[in-house]
């Protein structure tokens, strides 16, 4: 194992996957700015064009696909001469009603979620521990602290990637890689925008990505924001069980808190 005591941003070589709009795109552009070489990846590639705007590399790919995942991750690492950092951005949300369960929206939500997750570790993580270094970047959600109903598909994908990369943060630092989990709270995204619900102290995708941007910069290993949201879901972590299930009802069937379903 070695040490890498480059600066954390400028100067590195970064490929983000599901950069095509929102946090991606946002996060992408903002990585640029601060002096290192992206490659950026998502399905539609028109909209990878734009985000790139020549500054950088595009390579499209299905995350759900994996060969084109590991295909897409060889064309990163030539064209950029290495990868130093992997940023997982990709995600995919419906609001869930649990008493009409839909088996396949469900799959949909494990399928991109957490298989596509498996298929970039997959492409990536064997080469970094043969290089003896390497970082890995997991945007997740606050929606994966606890079980909100209405999100029992999304959310349970959220805690699922929560875990794995917390283990993985354990079991790879002997290999010389990091691991940092990032957990946003509601962010001006495509997928927010068709929220019918309340979403508090929402903001917007520069501010995520500088927020990002920041605390890879600092070497963290967990980043959360906005700060009143984080210290709302750490709290929510240690309340009761059975007083959560009475907090978190529907409208009209006792106390509930505002919905914070989906926050990407």
């Amino acid at each position: 194992m070695r040490v890498d005591r480059r600066p954390p941003i400028a100067g590195r070589n970064f490929w983000v996957v599901g950069a095509s709009s929102g946090i991606g795109s946002a996060l992408a552009r903002e990585l640029v700015g601060r002096g290192a070489n992206v490659a950026i990846s998502a399905r539609r590639t028109e909209e990878l064009e734009k985000v790139s705007g020549g500054d950088m590399t595009t390579i499209v790919l299905d995350a759900t696909d994996p060969e084109g995942v590991a295909l897409a991750a060889h064309e990163a690492t030539e064209a950029l001469g290495g990868l130093d950092t992997v940023i997982w951005c990709a995600g995919h949300w419906k609001q869930f009603d649990a008493a009409a369960w839909d088996r396949d929206a469900f799959a949909r939500h494990v399928e991109v979620n957490l298989l596509g997750l498996n298929n970039l570790l997959a492409a990536v993580v064997p080469k970094m521990v043969g290089q003896g270094a390497g970082h890995i970047v997991g945007v997740a959600s606050v929606a994966g602290y606890r079980g909100f109903p209405g999100s029992e598909a999304y959310g349970a994908t959220k805690a699922a990637q929560i875990n794995l990369l917390e283990a993985m943060r354990g079991s790879l630092a002997q290999h010389g890689i990091r691991v940092t989990t990032v957990c946003p709270g509601f962010v001006r995204t495509e997928m927010t925008a068709e929220n019918t619900f309340s979403m508090p102290f929402l903001v917007e995708p520069a501010q995520a990505a500088a927020s990002i941007a920041n605390g890879i910069e600092r070497r963290r290993n967990e980043i959360v924001f906005p700060l009143p949201m984080a210290l709302l879901m750490k709290a929510a972590r240690v309340v009761p069980v059975g007083l959560w299930s009475t907090l978190t009802r529907p409208p009209g069937q006792g106390a509930h808190l505002p919905a914070l379903h989906q926050t990407r």
